[in-house]
């Protein structure tokens, strides 16, 4: 387990709750700095660590400020981050970089998984996964969160990855990588912005102590070193009409205007944010609410 560093500080509640071996979920600061606008980012940061505390556990939002890691926020920091113009985005690969720089930055999926995992912390709750984008047979462009979690350690509560990517090669891209995925409630692997892809799964499970089951069984016979995946639908999704006109219309206009890579994932969810009159970020809320309170509820569940 990682320990306090010049480069990684844990807050006071977060310590304590690694002391005390006392549940806690990992939560990304992606979200808060470049997925949901001002001032909603923040309001809804300090829901989603309201939401962990009530549940039983401690959250740990994790951000790079400064040339700091930090394992869990203060509301300064949230604030921060949610305010700040100078927040970069990093995946793992960024981390030292970015801290060699004393700069900041939000973390995404694998930087997250990464820097929790490391801290001891095996519970997970983000938004959707990243996956391999359309095109990726021509572009190799495949999101750097499937890799990191082929080697790490922590059970990953998510709404499956976003419709806008290649939704059937990312999940042979984690069978491949010998990551499970499991649906909650569910045997259809969830969109993001929709409860079903398309897509099933093989295996699916009721509830918090199921996962956890799951969770001691991996480490029993060491098929422990990869991340499992508990796919939770929105209950509410985005209208499929409406999403695929939105998804076709942002395609075509990614197209005509040479959007190509990874300019094309921010491009197409501010598309449909501006499409969708808003209606896309009501979603994406709904999805970090819900997979935090289930995150909290397997931690919880994982120390009885």
């Amino acid at each position: 387990m990682a320990k306090e560093n010049n480069s990684i500080k844990f807050s006071d509640e977060v310590r304590r709750a690694l002391d005390l071996k006392t549940p806690i979920v990992a939560l990304e600061s992606t979200i808060i700095s470049h997925g949901l606008p001002r001032p909603q980012n923040l309001e809804v940061a300090r829901e989603v660590e309201e939401i962990v505390r009530t549940a039983g556990a401690t959250p740990a939002t994790i951000a790079l400020l400064d040339g700091i890691v930090y394992i869990g926020l203060s509301d300064d920091q949230l604030q921060q981050i949610a305010q700040r113009d100078d927040i970069a985005k990093a995946s793992t690969r960024d981390l030292a970089i970015i801290l060699a720089s004393k700069k900041s930055a939000a973390t995404t999926v694998a930087a997250t998984a990464h820097l929790a995992a490391q801290s001891g912390i095996r519970v997970f709750a983000t938004g959707g996964l990243g996956g391999v984008h359309r095109g990726a047979n021509e572009s190799f462009d495949e999101s750097a969160d499937l890799t990191a979690l082929s080697g790490l350690d922590i059970t990953v509560v998510c709404a499956g990855v976003k419709s806008i990517l290649d939704v059937g090669a990312t999940l042979e891209r984690l069978e491949s990588l010998a990551i499970p995925v499991v649906g909650y409630q569910t045997k259809d692997f969830p969109g993001f912005y929709l409860t079903d892809s398309g897509f099933d799964l093989e295996y699916s499970v009721d509830s918090p102590q199921q996962v956890a089951a799951i969770i001691r069984e991996r480490t029993n016979v060491m098929t422990n070193k990869s991340a499992l995946i508990i796919a939770n639908p929105v209950i509410h999704q985005l209208d499929k009409t409406l999403h695929d006109q939105i998804l076709a219309s942002g395609l075509n206009l990614a197209a005509s205007q040479g959007i190509t890579g990874k300019a094309v994932t921010p491009f197409l969810l501010e598309h449909f944010h501006t499409a969708s009159k808003g209606e896309s970020i009501r979603v994406n809320i709904d999805i970090i609410k819900s997979n935090s309170a289930l995150a909290a509820a397997i931690a919880v569940a994982c120390n009885q």
